[in-house]
């Protein structure tokens, strides 16, 4: 899959689940994001809700590897996250 198409998905996700899962921003990061994503590359997935509960993230990622038929990986953006990793996060996020 090329980025593009890799963004598509949880873009098409994020608009219509936003309000079901209280979804405020959604983005990918890492290897697709560079536009250095390989077939056997996972997708990492950055995600902001109004309510972090661990058991809603849980089935965002079911939901999203069935979408994508890759494996993903979800980064909580919180608040109270360490400044560093933030910053690092950010500078390589595409928010869809």
């Amino acid at each position: 899959m090329t980025r593009s198409e890799i963004l598509e998905i949880p873009k098409r996700y994020k608009n219509e689940n936003a309000e079901k899962y209280g979804i405020n921003s959604l983005g990918i990061l890492g290897s697709f994001s560079r536009d250095m994503g390989k077939d056997e590359s996972d997708v990492d997935i950055v995600i902001e809700t109004t309510d972090p509960d661990l058991f809603r993230l849980v089935h965002i990622k079911d939901e999203l590897e069935k979408l994508l038929h890759k494996n993903v990986d979800i980064v909580g953006n919180r608040q109270k996250m360490n400044p560093y990793l933030k910053k690092h996060i950010e500078k390589d996020t595409i928010y869809v």
